[in-house]
């Protein structure tokens, strides 16, 4: 079967790039499919994860004002569908020139749209009503797009709320990247998170619960990893907290697999999440996690008590006193952790991607 998989690019150190190189590949080497992916202006050079050797890479060139990038983008996907002839296509692109995909290509091919956010990405409570009114416009409009496609996927059953509208949408999560024989040992004292600094990942939130940990826990140390933002100024939020010391920020880690290994706990102070690729991983190298019940995945992932621990969203004395009790009771952290491993193992790439390879089957017959 040949799959053209419609991208913006491949050589970003995001969630979005790192399923796409799991699953692409997975099918590729273990399905036997012709994959395609089709990126934009060269952004298939140099990935920043690893892609099998049996996929084939494409670029378009888009450029210029809105009106002549629409040209180009229409060009370009028109010309590389009629070359690769494929038998699905797949968009995953959260933008908004992406739900335009069915009405460009306008062919019997069967078009799936792969939503890796919430909407909320796009949304901010500092905005003017205008704003806001602005982009509740353009959810509609996305919405209206949406339903075009053969079928409209998201990751969690919490995100389908997002598009009650839809009778195309079903909910397929995402795999694991990666499932390490060893676990981690829990006996670090470091506690680690993982993503680009921005408002989404909350890590100021996580700084001011980190201020009330450091008092209890002052020989342990918070390690995140991330693409750095100079702009949301983390390293002088950290100092004015007094707790630069045990802080430490570092760039995108492509082993970051080697990094869980090496933590006892994994925390995730998201203010809003597409899936929460970063939990899996961590729990797939036995770590426990502890996570603020944002919209939308950590709910769907963490099995609250069991395997890590979910606090309400945005509570810095919940989240604070949820990793102090697991860095405090060694016991229940190495429980938790043991948990974690097991009870991931329904996100292993041969579970997840057959269900798209089921999907991709249903849709040709």
């Amino acid at each position: 079967m040949k799959l053209l998989y419609i991208t913006n690019g491949i050589n970003g150190a995001g969630g979005l790039e790192r399923v796409l190189s799991v699953k692409a590949s997975y099918l590729a080497e273990h399905f036997g499919y012709e994959v395609t992916i089709l990126s934009l202006n060269n952004s298939h050079l140099h990935p920043f994860y690893t892609f099998s050797q049996k996929i084939s890479m494409l670029s378009i060139v888009t450029e210029g004002n809105p009106l002549k990038y629409a040209r180009t983008y229409r060009k370009g996907i028109k010309k590389i569908v009629a070359q690769v002839q494929p038998d699905v296509i797949s968009v995953c692109d959260d933008g908004l020139k992406g739900f335009f995909i069915p009405t460009i290509i306008d062919s019997k091919i069967p078009i799936i749209y792969e939503r890796h956010v919430s909407k909320e990405i796009e949304m901010n409570d500092s905005f003017s009503i205008f704003k806001k009114l602005v982009i509740r416009m353009k959810w509609k409009v996305m919405e209206h797009l949406a339903s075009h496609f053969s079928k409209f996927v998201v990751l969690t059953k919490g995100n389908t709320l997002e598009w009650q509208s839809l009778t195309n949408s079903i909910v397929i999560p995402n795999p694991l990247s990666f499932y390490p024989k060893e676990s981690s040992r829990l006996q670090n004292k470091k506690v680690i998170a993982v993503g680009k600094q921005g408002f989404q990942k909350g890590y100021d939130r996580l700084l001011a619960a980190w201020q009330l940990v450091n008092h209890k826990h002052p020989d342990w140390q918070l390690e995140i990893y991330g693409t750095i933002a100079p702009e949301f100024k983390l390293e002088e939020l950290s100092k004015s907290l007094g707790i630069s010391e045990s802080v430490f920020f570092y760039p995108p880690e492509k082993e970051i697999q080697s990094k869980y290994l090496d933590a006892s706990l994994y925390v995730m102070s998201s203010r809003f999440e597409g899936f929460g690729m970063v939990l899996i991983e961590a729990m797939a190298c036995g770590v426990p996690c502890v996570s603020f019940d944002c919209n939308y995945g950590p709910s769907d992932i963490i099995a609250h008590n069991e395997d890590g621990l979910v606090v309400p969203n945005g509570d810095i004395l919940a989240l604070a006193d949820g990793i102090k009790t697991l860095l405090s009771q060694e016991q229940l952290r190495l429980n938790m952790g043991a948990k974690s491993k097991s009870n991931v193992k329904r996100f292993l790439p041969e579970i997840i991607v057959e269900q798209w390879d089921m999907l991709f089957k249903q849709l040709m017959q």
